[in-house]
């Protein structure tokens, strides 16, 4: 267990707090006893701000360490990456594109050098200057020529912006693959050789991309980003591949037509890689820093606001990829809470139905809590619910439910008279149930936000998605659920549990954007009735606890995509009905089978390795302390 004594400045006006010192623990149950201090959720926010304030210089320290200790190339890495590829027949051509436009002298003398660098010799490098005025880009870039004959440079006649001048790059190339370099950014030396050892193991991927990190104005590494797999409701909510991205020139063939649109200049990246993943055959992830992005006032490394015109192109690009990936559907792009983000709009038709289940013994109080909070918040008024008795005894519980089925006609309660079992319970209702979406849903809930819904019965309609859940917060704000990692803890885990819901950058994804996952919580698991059946329901085998993990893994091996939605919000308050520790041993018996190979063998392809399995808040391997 592990303590920092923080010193809160009397300027940011914590009250009752002020000159005191707050001891913020930094892992288990010293969070979860922060959480229990007799504040206000505003003020445990504040203070919980300004601490993560005070880490971030720790942070770089610890990638720091991370970059000695797992990305830092011997003369012995170099020796066996060229005897690697001296063994390699057929190796890649990869051409790397890079639009120019009145380039500093220095960042573009440092992006050319970081190409003529690289460990892996089959490459080219096609320039295309946007019609510099600045004298000093052609000269830089004839001198780079005239040294090395693999770099390629056409000049632009005219200014026709970077779309156009990207274009124009890719016209002068020859190689299998395509990869993108911008002109104020670098290159890890090993970049391509990584590129190409993937390519040669997987000849038919068409779409690669890797993990990143910047240059700060002292041309230092800070800030990574550990990437998951291919997570496409991500890249809808995001741009998250970013950079290092690499295309087939095959795949460019299929799409019949200029990689870079100019109607969507500023955003034209994600939406050239958005519309090649509709026509890619394999995408790949490679969990690698490849890719140096760097800060500068002009980037939006730097700030995201530094170039506002490319938020709206981004959501024309998403459109675009929404429209193609799901015709006919009555789904709509919108902006998300924060810049350069996105969220879909669903319009659902008026008899879509949905049915809530709500297992329950006694505790009606917190029953009551859940059921008013769907009866007053919940927009879409096209549900029934049914609640699932188990047992009560509780006279108040057994009023509550005569009550409530007598008042509103909505409801329907189910009295089943067995041992428990979560999965059968569910499951029992389900066989019930008339709606179109099934939303299982505990009893210790309730709804935030009004079009929760809308939002789950959406996505659960989508062809491709199996199951989806919700962004669950603790009553103090913190978050409870948002998706889980198979592997997590050794089990499966709640990743981002007990940080705040806010948006933020690095090392993982944000925790506020709908992404990809390999389960969700069944405290709120939504999915099409059709599909749920398909898959035959919960495992019964399960009792208490592991059969959402199960389903979000039988369900994703049928070739589906589970979704945590995380516009639909909703309050939980974890295992207050039942005891958390009263867990039968078979329960991990079955788990320990049905979750592998992500607990010994593999990763969950929607986490990444370089990220530390034994926090739930996403740290740097290594750096969990």
């Amino acid at each position: 267990m592990v303590e920092r004594k923080v010193q809160i400045p009397e300027k940011l006006g914590f009250d009752g707090l002020l000159g005191k010192k707050v001891v913020i623990y930094c892992q288990g149950v010293a969070r979860a006893a922060f959480r229990r201090l007799p504040l206000s959720a505003a003020l445990k926010n504040r203070v919980r701000t300004f601490v993560r304030g005070t880490r971030n210089s720790t942070r770089d320290e610890g990638y720091q360490r991370w970059i000695r200790s797992y990305d830092t190339l011997s003369d012995k890495d170099r020796k066996a990456i060229r005897e690697a590829i001296a063994k390699w027949r057929k190796a890649p051509r990869i051409s790397i594109i890079m639009p120019v436009y009145n380039s500093p002298e220095a960042f573009l003398l440092s992006a050319i050098d970081s190409v003529t660098s690289q460990l892996y010799p089959n490459w080219e490098l096609c320039i295309a200057d946007d019609a510099s005025p600045d004298p000093h880009v052609r000269k830089v870039l004839e001198e780079a020529a005239r040294k090395d004959a693999r770099i390629k440079v056409v000049f632009c006649a005219r200014n026709g912006h970077i779309a156009k001048a990207s274009n124009e790059a890719i016209a002068i190339a020859s190689g299998q693959y395509i990869a993108l370099l911008d002109h104020d950014d670098t290159l890890s030396e090993h970049a391509l050789y990584w590129l190409a050892a993937e390519i040669m193991a997987n000849p038919e991927v068409d779409l690669l991309y890797s993990d990143e990190d910047k240059l700060d104005e002292r041309g230092e590494r800070v800030a990574p980003f550990f990437k998951p797999n291919w997570s496409p409701h991500l890249a809808v909510s995001q741009a998250y591949l970013g950079h290092l991205v690499c295309f087939s020139s095959r795949v460019l063939r299929r799409m019949n037509g200029e990689l870079f649109d100019g109607s969507v200049n500023g955003s034209q990246d994600y939406d050239a890689w958005l519309r090649v993943s509709l026509h890619a055959k394999v995408i790949r992830h490679i969990p690698k820093i490849l890719y140096h992005w760097r800060m500068h006032n002009n980037s939006t490394a730097q700030s995201a606001n530094a170039k506002g015109y490319a938020h709206d192109a981004g959501r024309k690009a998403v459109e675009r990829y929404i429209g193609n990936r799901y015709p006919g559907y009555a789904v709509s792009v919108k902006n998300g809470e924060y810049a350069f983000t996105y969220s879909l709009d669903f319009h659902l038709r008026d008899d879509c139905s949905v049915t809530i289940v709500i297992p329950t013994r006694d505790h009606g109080d917190l029953l009551r809590t859940c059921v008013e909070s769907i009866r007053e918040k919940s927009s879409w008024k096209n549900f029934d619910i049914i609640i699932v008795d188990n047992g009560s005894t509780d006279l108040a519980t057994l009023s509550y439910l005569r009550e409530i089925a007598r008042e509103w006609e909505r409801v329907q309660v189910m009295r089943v008279d067995e041992p428990f079992n979560w999965s059968r319970l569910n499951n029992l209702a389900a066989a019930k149930a008339k709606g179109d979406v099934l939303v299982f849903l505990n009893n210790d809930t309730a709804v935030i936000t009004g079009n929760w819904l809308e939002c789950l019965a959406g996505y659960a309609l989508l062809p491709d998605v199996g199951v989806v859940g919700g962004l669950l917060l603790f009553g103090d704000g913190l978050i409870q659920h948002s998706g889980v990692v198979v592997g997590m803890g050794g089990w499966a885990d709640h990743v981002f549990r007990d940080t705040g819901a806010e948006h933020r950058v690095g090392p993982f994804v944000s925790p506020v954007l709908t992404r990809n996952v390999l389960a969700v919580t069944g405290a709120c698991l939504a999915i099409q009735r059709s599909k749920f059946e398909q898959v035959g329901g919960f495992d019964e085998e399960f009792i208490v606890c592991g059969s959402d993990v199960e389903l979000g893994l039988r369900i994703q091996k049928r070739g589906y995509w589970n979704v945590l939605c995380t516009e639909a919000r909703l309050y939980h308050w974890e295992s207050k009905t039942r005891d958390p520790s009263n867990i039968p041993e078979s329960d991990y018996a079955r788990s320990a089978e049905k979750y592998r190979p992500y607990r010994e063998e593999e990763v969950d392809p929607f986490f990444n390795r370089n990220l530390d399995l034994s926090s739930t808040a996403p740290m740097i391997k290594g750096n969990t302390a």
